[in-house]
């Protein structure tokens, strides 16, 4: 009776518990409100970006951003994938870029950081500092065009589009500082005692710890590489080598300066004035923007893994 008695008491306490943990329906229904209006907040000005990328551009100076079009309108996307070659080639360029270079510099920045992080490197002061002092001084646009082109000769070839980005000296502390706080002794310690090696340890062990820094880390420098045409300006001069950012933003100064001489040529080249626009703007945004969006949600899914994965059992 007396362990009955007792098991129910512990039933209460656990009950009790898990009443004092749970939110009622009134904050529960206003949450998911309030989280509903927020992301409706939040897709409302990319909806009306595509929204504008299929209105007519005649229709879009006189009424304005509308949540509908008001003159459905395909002109800036055939404006935009006219020359199917350029922009197929810029496409391509851009993904083999920001695959190659994120593939790049998580091997460069992981196997980097991951001696840092261990108290037993001897020279782990050292490469620290070689690390941060480069993000201190650095060279200039000028020294880096030199170094790039007639030193490493990274002009007009696929490789000038990532591997000067490949790398960086953040992602370095940020990794280290991951490392440290993420994998802890113990774990090695454990695996050095197996006798397992350094590249085993880092691989099986380490690395899956790290999943959240390095998907972090994969998907930054992804949208750093695929929205970058500095890197084009400066080091490409053949039009097959351009990626997708550099061609746009030549594809739309070409239509301001055709714009441009049309006013000042009047109705003789009336076609020229009536090519689009700010409809251009919003299909640029949409055809550049959309592979991005489309990889949150895969790299959103290593971060919830990533969390959840090891730990230090006693």
């Amino acid at each position: 009776m007396t362990a009955k008695t007792a098991a129910d008491n512990k039933i209460k306490v656990v009950k009790k518990n898990k009443d004092m943990n749970q939110i009622s329906t009134a904050a529960n229904t206003t949450l998911n409100i309030v989280f509903i209006i927020w992301c409706l907040l939040i897709l409302l000005p990319i909806w009306i970006i595509i929204i504008a990328s299929f209105t007519d551009e005649q229709a879009l100076n006189m009424y304005g951003y509308r949540l509908w079009p008001t003159k459905f309108s395909i002109e800036a996307y055939d404006y935009l994938f006219r020359k199917g070659s350029v922009i197929t080639t810029a496409y391509k360029n851009t993904i083999i870029a920001t695959v190659a270079g994120t593939v790049l510099c998580l091997a460069t920045v992981g196997l980097y950081a991951y001696p840092l992080s261990r108290k037993d490197f001897r020279w782990r002061k050292l490469f620290t500092f070689i690390s941060f002092f480069t993000m201190l001084f650095h060279a200039g646009t000028v020294a880096a065009y030199v170094t790039n082109r007639q030193i490493l000769g990274l002009s007009n070839n696929i490789w000038c589009l990532f591997l000067p980005l490949s790398f960086s000296a953040y992602w370095v502390i940020v990794m280290r500082t991951f490392y440290q706080s993420n994998v802890p002794e113990a774990i090695i310690e454990s695996a050095r005692i197996d006798g397992a090696g350094e590249w085993r340890t880092l691989i099986q062990i380490v690395l899956p710890l790290a999943i959240p820094g390095l998907a972090t880390v994969s998907l930054f420098a992804a949208i750093g590489i695929w929205n970058n045409f500095f890197q084009c300006l400066l080091l490409v001069d053949e039009a097959k080598y351009y990626n997708l950012q550099y061609t746009i933003y030549q594809t739309l100064t070409s239509i301001r300066f055709l714009k441009e001489m049309a006013a000042q040529v009047g109705n003789l080249s009336q076609n020229i004035a009536n090519l689009p626009d700010e409809t251009f703007r919003m299909a640029m945004a949409v055809v550049t923007v959309g592979p991005i969006i489309l990889a949150y949600p895969f790299f959103q899914k290593y971060f919830v893994k990533g969390l959840t994965i090891g730990a230090v059992k006693g």
